[in-house]
């Protein structure tokens, strides 16, 4: 048992040290990146240093696989130099054995990166989106999913209009049973509509079956409303700026998936983007174990065998090569060309199969 609690601390340390490091990386990129994109805008130096702190959790977060490998990487290195893994194989540990101390230590910090990191990162990043668009349009264009429905506000300088739809078609481009108000710069109140669909076509809303209420400088707006076959009204929006309003699965809570995803599929919109997300996080742990177990497979020997370099270069080259397949797979099943649960569990239950038939060759063969 005290050998296990010493392979998991240092794992733990090399994990903690890998990613300060890059987090300490990312935020000085992501500094400049925001220093060049937002000096036009007259932003002052701490506004740009704060934007960039929201963006550090997002890229850090989908990096993970990568810090978890080289965390394996420095442990492992650090054993076979100072002839602790020879040691512990004379004192009659298996290979095996000595990897389920990081292996457990790896899917404990995946499971607390989706019930911890995950929503600190899809946090960071909405607030990141929100302050981004304030400063470079002045207004915000804000969509929900409630359980009454869709709504969304369009912000312009003539105002701003909230609209709440019922339902929506797949694509996003017909709303049904719509309700538009729209209000003045001050937020006075100025109309109320009323319709059964509403499309957006060349720059307009084109709602049918409409009733219009004026809601300013009218006694009783019920009797001054009209009633419209066809009604048209300006837009600055477009059905894919609808669509992206939504915005990517990546920036909902964990938490707040499951939710999301019913409510989604309640409007009428699909949500398998959505579940493959779901269902990727879910496998999240075991991919950090695939990418750990590739890193062990190729650093357990002793240094003084020889050709280190060449095996830790192949260990990146196929740790990298899984996380471009996983990210491959969830694409391929946000799109619907693989099931869902094939996309997300099959690569690295498949790796950590692999890596384990290599191991029992390479060490216990």
């Amino acid at each position: 048992m005290k050998l296990d609690l010493y392979f998991g601390r240092r794992f733990l340390r090399a994990l903690l040290i890998v990613l300060a490091l890059f987090g300490g990386l990312i935020l000085m990129v992501e500094s400049l990146d925001q220093l060049r994109d937002l000096s036009d805008l007259g932003i002052g130096g701490a506004a740009i240093l704060q934007m960039a702190l929201l963006r550090v959790p997002r890229t850090l977060y989908e990096i993970l696989p990568i810090i978890v490998m080289i965390a394996t990487l420095v442990l492992f290195l650090g054993l076979a130099r100072s002839s602790e893994l020879v040691v512990a194989r004379a004192a009659g540990r298996s290979a095996l054995r000595s990897l389920v101390p990081p292996m457990t230590v790896a899917f404990l910090f995946g499971v607390l990166s989706i019930t911890v990191f995950n929503p600190i990162a899809a946090t960071s990043e909405r607030s990141y989106e929100r302050r981004i668009t304030l400063m470079s349009q002045g207004e915000a264009q804000v969509f929900s999913v409630s359980d009454e429905g869709l709504w969304l506000r369009e912000g312009t300088a003539n105002g701003q209009m909230v609209i709440r739809a019922s339902r929506s078609n797949l694509d996003g481009s017909e709303l049904q049973d719509v309700s538009f108000v729209g209000f003045a710069p001050d937020s006075t109140p100025l109309y109320r509509i009323e319709a059964q669909t509403a499309e957006i076509e060349e720059g307009q809303w084109h709602l049918r079956n409409a009733k219009r209420w004026p809601l300013l400088g009218a006694a009783n707006p019920e009797v001054a409303a009209t009633l419209h076959d066809d009604l048209t009204l300006p837009t600055s929006l477009s059905p894919n700026e609808i669509r992206d309003r939504f915005g990517a699965p990546e920036a909902v809570p964990f938490w707040e998936l499951t939710g999301y995803i019913d409510k989604l599929e309640v409007a009428g919109f699909s949500a398998r983007s959505y579940r493959m997300w779901l269902q990727s996080e879910l496998a999240l742990p075991f991919s950090f174990i695939a990418m750990a177990l590739i890193a062990a497979g190729f650093t357990m020997r002793h240094t003084r065998l020889g050709n280190t370099s060449s095996r830790v270069v192949t260990a990146m080259l196929l740790a990298f090569s899984f996380y471009f397949l996983r990210s491959f797979a969830i694409v391929m099943g946000q799109n619907g060309l693989l099931p869902i649960a094939l996309a997300a569990w099959a690569p690295p239950l498949a790796v950590i199969l692999a890596t384990l038939a290599l191991l029992l060759h390479l060490e216990d063969g």
